[in-house]
């Protein structure tokens, strides 16, 4: 039986205690299913009768016992969300009564939902498309209001539309040079080098600015993984007890305390950060076995980090331990802390020495809250989410990126084979590459592999 014929449920509210659960059904037998635990509190009205958008209070019953109280409220296709009959079932919150609503209906002939299949069937049905769909987990997982907005404007389709002006922009030039090379003997009027050139390097930008801004967008939806780096005692601890806003790691001012990665997630601003607190580095000739351990792991969690956090103590003259953190810190996203500014008159030598090896110095003192939305804006601006825009439409997914990618090669592949001489025909062919990759991105060209893999990170019930 093809699936998109089966009548399918699932509670599509997060298991466990709350005001109330939502159980979903959708399909084509929607309504003649519901009706058949759905009884009314008012004799005279029926459930097949109802109107799209419209609410209806009774029980539902299970193997011949009333259960719960009940709101019905009801779509039908197309304007619902999967464009099918949908039926949104709320009942008291809790295990016991969404778990028999849930039986309840299977028992009536219902299919259990897979995960992302109500998504799916939206998609299947035209009520969005597949970057739309990508966007429904984005804005589920989203951390801050910035990372939802960003999800949001993708859900909205604004990235479709953004690809849509590009895809249209390409079309037209692919026309007109599939008609200058295919049909020479029309008058079909030709195109300039210049006007070639410009409408490729245009798109190519678009593209460039949707590819830059994937990062940032990314570290605003999910957060990224940090990590705390630096010698023993320089305050490391102390900066995500300020972080956590509350005594997550043991402080104390003998050497070695952290002995092994101590992990606390927080929410730095907009953004989301997995934090590393990790041993303090020193010589393997001062550290014990159990402390080199924890050396080991410190540096391991440097080369994984989305982003570091090395901190330095001001009050001290840095000591090779110090340059060395700091050398293995260049190129990365690292940001240098100079700690215990209050213990010291001057910072100007040691940001002189840090300079070279991170893209921003910060003096900041961790036993003081103050210090905290200096970290932040140096922590946004470092990882580019003060420069994005959480409204405009953005990659949201490793596939766009990849997609995105690949469309932007080709046309600068089709730049480069027209510099060097080669003819429109070439450049054709890039041409097609890059509106094949954008397909790919939107899905209209998906394959069913494809698809699997968007909907391989779902929950049930969405």
């Amino acid at each position: 039986m093809d699936r998109l014929q089966q009548t399918i449920c699932a509670l599509a509210t997060p298991a466990g205690e709350g005001g109330i659960a939502v159980v979903r059904v959708s399909g084509p037998d929607a309504y003649p299913l519901v009706e058949k635990v759905f009884v009314p509190l008012r004799e005279n009205r029926r459930l097949a009768g109802a109107r799209g958008y419209t609410a209806m209070l009774g029980h539902y019953w299970l193997r011949g016992e009333e259960m719960d109280e009940t709101i019905a409220l009801c779509f039908r296709a197309p304007h619902s969300y999967t464009g099918e009959d949908v039926i949104e079932l709320s009942v008291h919150g809790g295990a016991a009564m969404a778990d028999g609503l849930v039986e309840a209906l299977l028992l009536a002939g219902a299919a259990p939902a897979a995960p992302g299949e109500f998504t799916r069937r939206a998609l299947e049905h035209g009520r969005l498309s597949l970057t739309q769909a990508e966007a429904v987990m984005e804005v589920i997982a989203a951390n801050g209001r910035q990372g939802a907005a960003l999800a949001k404007s993708a859900l909205d389709g604004r990235l479709a539309r953004r690809i849509g002006g590009i895809q249209s922009a390409l079309q037209t030039l692919s026309a007109h040079l599939t008609a200058w090379v295919d049909y020479p003997e029309e008058d079909v009027p030709e195109l300039s080098d210049t006007a070639l050139a410009a409408t490729l390097s245009a798109q190519k930008a678009e593209l460039d600015a949707l590819i830059a801004g994937y990062g940032a967008g990314a570290v605003l939806r999910h957060g990224v993984d940090c990590v705390l780096l630096g010698r023993p005692n320089v305050g490391k601890s102390t900066l995500l007890n300020l972080l956590a806003g509350f005594d997550r790691a043991i402080v104390t001012p003998v050497a070695g305390t952290t002995r092994d990665v101590v992990e606390q997630a927080v929410q730095l601003g907009e953004i989301r950060l997995n934090l590393f607190d990790t041993a303090g580095v020193r010589g393997e000739d001062e550290a014990d076995a159990i402390e080199a351990e924890g050396i080991r792991r410190s540096w391991k969690k440097l080369d994984e980090a989305g982003l570091v956090l090395a901190v330095f103590d001001a009050a001290q003259p840095l000591a090779e331990a110090d340059l060395a953190i700091a050398r293995r810190c260049q190129g990365r996203p690292a940001l240098a802390i100079l700690n215990k500014q209050d213990l010291t008159d001057s910072t100007a030598a040691a940001q002189a020495a840090l300079q070279p090896y991170f893209k921003k110095v910060l003096p900041l003192c961790a036993r003081d809250d103050a210090s905290l939305p200096l970290l932040r804006d140096a922590v946004a601006a470092l990882l580019g989410a003060a420069q994005l825009d959480p409204h405009a439409a953005q990659l949201c997914s490793a596939r766009q990126l990849a997609a995105a990618t690949r469309a932007r090669d080709a046309l600068q592949e089709a730049l480069r084979a027209r510099a060097d001489g080669f003819g429109l025909d070439a450049v054709g062919v890039c041409l097609a590459d890059a509106l094949q990759a954008l397909c790919d991105l939107t899905g209209e060209d998906a394959t069913e592999a494809t698809i699997d893999e968007v909907f391989a990170t779902f929950c049930v019930g969405k």
